[in-house]
C-alpha cells in the first residue's frame, strides 16, 4: 500500500483562473466600525481567502480570486454585512476541471 502526498486546497485553486469585472465587484462589504462575528468569520472560512482585515481593524474583500461558493452568502448576507450578486457573464471564475 502506497500513500501520495496529500494536496493542498491552495494548489488546486491555482489551477483555476479568473476574469476579474474591474470595477464591478460581485461583493461588497457594508461599511462598519467594528466587524461583527459573522465577518469575522469569513476570514478563517472562506477557501479562496478573499476576506481580511485592514488596518483600522475591519473586514475587506477582494473578490478577485472568488470562486463563487456561497460561503460567506450563507454566514453574512442575511445579516445585511455584505452584499453578493453573481459576476456580469463572461466574468468570474474559470474552472479548470469542470
Amino acid at each position: 500500500m502506497t500513500t501520495e502526498p496529500g494536496v493542498r486546497v491552495e494548489d488546486k485553486l491555482f489551477q483555476n483562473r479568473y476574469l476579474v469585472d474591474a470595477g464591478q465587484a460581485h461583493i461588497k462589504v457594508k461599511p462598519h466600525t467594528k466587524p461583527s462575528a459573522a465577518l469575522l468569520t469569513l476570514l478563517k472560512v472562506c477557501p479562496a481567502h478573499c476576506y481580511d482585515l485592514n488596518s483600522n481593524g475591519q473586514v475587506e474583500v477582494a473578490p478577485d480570486g472568488c470562486v463563487e461558493c456561497g460561503t460567506c452568502r450563507v454566514i453574512a448576507e442575511g445579516s445585511g454585512e455584505i452584499e453578493w450578486n453573481y459576476p456580469r457573464g463572461g466574468y468570474g471564475v474559470l474552472f479548470k476541471f469542470g
